[in-house]
């Protein structure tokens, strides 16, 4: 990165409505070749060592995923990189990558994007959507309630026009397994 450039950071998750940085401009953005999974567990920021939570992450595959490329401006790059950092992987079951995007826009940009290692133990792949909602309703962590991650990414994806069935279905169940 040269001093005068601008990063992009791809948020597919929580990313999107609690960023937690400042940056430059935002868009609808594209990544192929992977998607938004409940494919790890969290034992930090949504569950515990104990009794884990699930969080959404990138896994390669076929399609693709659309979230929200942040452009970071070139002086608070750095202190946004190590923010980022602390956050997303505290557990190291996130890689960090430098992947193209592809904004709304029409232009094609890398970005650093957090991919799950599924060598990691915490990847949990294979779950159906009833097992992910049972865990979703109880799991609490050091940022609160598994299921608060899941309504706040669902209403955002929403409120942007990106529809994700599986997100969707996972919100209603998870109401209707806490009003029970």
């Amino acid at each position: 990165m040269r001093a005068r450039d601008s990063i992009w950071v791809f948020g597919y998750g929580s990313l999107i409505w609690e960023p937690g940085f400042a940056y430059a401009s935002r868009q609808i953005a594209r990544l192929d070749g992977f998607q938004r999974s409940f494919c790890m567990r969290s034992i930090h920021h949504r569950g515990t060592v104990t009794q884990p939570g699930l969080v959404l992450a990138l896994d390669a595959g076929q399609g693709g995923c659309e979230g929200v490329a942040f452009e970071i401006p070139a002086r608070i790059a750095g202190e946004s990189l190590e923010y980022l950092r602390a956050r997303e992987l505290i557990s190291a079951a996130y890689l960090e990558q430098q992947t193209p995007v592809m904004l709304e826009d029409g232009r094609e940009v890398e970005a650093v994007t957090y991919v799950i290692d599924r060598a990691h133990d915490q990847y949990c792949a294979g779950l159906s959507l009833e097992e992910q909602a049972q865990i979703i309703a109880r799991a609490v962590g050091g940022r609160g309630p598994n299921c608060a991650y899941l309504f706040n990414t669902a209403a955002h994806l929403a409120e942007l026009g990106l529809r994700d069935p599986d997100l969707d279905w996972l919100a209603a169940r998870v109401k209707e397994l806490r009003r029970g």
